[in-house]
This record gives structure tokens, C-alpha cells and sequence, in this order.
């Protein structure tokens, strides 16, 4: 069952959790709001859910909107068989939500902790991230000190990680 976003803001009202929201036409992904120049504050990002080649380990990975990652050399670097993309299927299993949907905010619905969150570490630095709340016709822009405080109360420890590119 997808979680539902009342049910989402009513947890980060809980947390004392603020942010700004958007509702904008359906993204499909990054590209489209660029291509219907939809602005918005915060950093703009990509959000994969990937595993590994086994389907016995599950990672959400964010990173810029724009950056291209080597799945590849990623592999390689984490020493992780292959990682591939996850069917719809997982993405509801695992997270809940409809492909196009997922973010950092999707780690609410893991409340079994069967997803790693890996963090692209050039998004240290970026202090507000654009997040779909379960729905990819809204955005939410959160602090990331905030997200901090929510992926610990969901009991995920964000993974800091050099992502190749290609």
C-alpha cells in the first residue's frame, strides 16, 4: 500500500520539521522540469533505487539532477555486484512509491531498514533539497539538517559517497 502525504506531513510537523511546497504538473523525472522550466528553490536531484545484482541489498542514491553516475565504477568502488535499477515492483516494496515518485523522503516507508541511503558527497554543501513527498506532482524543499533528523527518527544513517561519473 503507498503511504499516503498527510500522513508524511503529519511526521514532519511531529519533528518540527518545516519546509516550502510546490505543486507543479507531474515529473516524470529531473529532465522534464528543466524542459517546462519549472523553478523552484533548493537543489534539484536525482534519486535512484538501485540493487544489487543478487536483489539482496537495496540502496537509494541521491545525487545532483544533472550528474550522469557510472553504475559501473560505482559497482567497483563499493565492491558490490552489479547494480542494476530496481523494477516497480521493489519500489513498491521496498519504498512505497510509484517510479518517478522517489526521494529522500521515501525512507519513511522503509521501516524495516532493507534500504541503504547513499548520499552523493557533492550535496553536502547544498543546504535546501527538493524532495517528492510520495508524489511526483509536488515538491517539498527541506533543510538538509532537517533531513538529517528525519533519516535518523526513520532509522537510516546516510552513506557520504564519491559518485563516479561517466
Amino acid at each position: 500500500m503507498l503511504s499516503d502525504v498527510q500522513t508524511l506531513a503529519d511526521h514532519l510537523a511531529n519533528l518540527h520539521i518545516n519546509y516550502l511546497s510546490y505543486e507543479h504538473a507531474p515529473l516524470a523525472n529531473c529532465s522534464v522540469a528543466k524542459e517546462i522550466g519549472l523553478e523552484r528553490a533548493g537543489t534539484g536531484l536525482k534519486n535512484l533505487f538501485l540493487r544489487d545484482n543478487y536483489g539482496k541489498q537495496h540502496f537509494l542514491i541521491i545525487t545532483l539532477a544533472e550528474k550522469q553516475l557510472d553504475l559501473k565504477a560505482l559497482s567497483k568502488q563499493q565492491g558490490i555486484s552489479r547494480l542494476g535499477f530496481c523494477s516497480s515492483e521493489r519500489l513498491e516494496k521496498y519504498l512505497k512509491v510509484k517510479p518517478g515518485c522517489v526521494s529522500a523522503l521515501a525512507t519513511f516507508n522503509d521501516d524495516s531498514n532493507q534500504v541503504q541511503l547513499w548520499l552523493d558527497s557533492e550535496l553536502m554543501d547544498k543546504k535546501q533539497w527538493q524532495c517528492h513527498p510520495f508524489e511526483n506532482d509536488k515538491t517539498w524543499v527541506l533543510q538538509l539538517e532537517d533531513l538529517k533528523v528525519f533519516w535518523a527518527h526513520s532509522g537510516h544513517t546516510p552513506i557520504w559517497v564519491t559518485l563516479p561519473e561517466r
